[in-house]
């Protein structure tokens, strides 16, 4: 069976992707105003009505923004670990708890939140594994955690944060104190990093999409090119959104 992946937004400007298969789907974040991610639902073809669950990886506004009003519009649960939880503002919606290293199934997936580092309360990043095939979606973070690192190769789709480019993200606008805790181990994934990251664990089948790039210190085609001169992948084969407003669509 064919999973399709729906990137409907990916950057600091707002991020959420559905995952479809067959007549099953979760939406991983939330970080647009509702009538936005309605309208990129209604572009991109999905059918609402599939859409069983919102996964938040963690509380920021940029992930978690629509996930109130979306899970009411869907009447569907958010379902995020407790402390994520505690920390959004979410009004009155359907709670469902899950734990972080522990696998729980949707439908026809099996979904495992791992852990990430990221100045949150307790981020995710999600594996969700159906038919014997497997997405990875782990952006904002500092660094690889091992739980995420050992999931990389066995993925068949990983979308990935290459969040800055460091030369950019020196010289940049951001005031020092940022700039300090984007380029830490509790901030974002930087080009080089996420390229080593994809080095170690290479597997020739994957796909690869790079997710969350900064608008004011990586541009996609940096992110790209620095990605596929440090793995050797085909830079033709290094997806990303190229601008605001684009949405892909990827099938394993």
């Amino acid at each position: 069976m064919q999973i399709e992946v729906h990137v409907l937004a990916s950057g600091s400007d707002g991020n959420c992707t559905v995952v479809v298969c067959d007549d099953h789907a979760v939406m991983v974040d939330a970080g647009l105003s509702g009538k936005k991610i309605t309208k990129l639902m209604e572009l991109n073809g999905l059918d609402a009505s599939l859409i069983k669950s919102i996964l938040l990886t963690h509380e920021h506004s940029d992930h978690v923004s629509g996930a109130g009003i979306m899970a009411r519009k869907l009447d569907v649960p958010v379902q995020c670990n407790e402390r994520t939880f505690a920390s959004c503002s979410l009004g009155r919606v359907e709670y469902s708890k899950i734990t972080t290293l522990e696998t729980f199934t949707s439908g026809p997936m099996d979904i495992t939140p791992l852990p990430t580092s990221h100045n949150a309360s307790e981020p995710n990043a999600f594996l969700i594994s159906v038919y014997g095939k497997k997405v990875l979606i782990a952006t904002d973070t500092g660094k690889m955690t091992c739980e995420v690192e050992s999931e990389l190769q066995n993925s068949d789709l990983v979308i990935l944060e290459s969040n800055y480019d460091k030369h950019m993200l020196a010289t940049g606008p951001y005031p020092p104190m940022l700039k300090r805790l984007v380029g830490s181990d509790i901030g974002h994934l930087s080009n080089v990093d996420c390229a080593e990251s994809l080095s170690r664990t290479m597997n020739a089948k994957r796909k690869v999409f790079l997710a969350h790039i900064s608008r004011n210190n990586n541009t996609p085609d940096t992110a790209r090119e620095t990605v596929a001169e440090i793995t050797g992948i085909r830079r033709s084969k290094i997806d990303c959104l190229e601008f605001k407003g684009d949405t892909r669509i990827i099938r394993v």
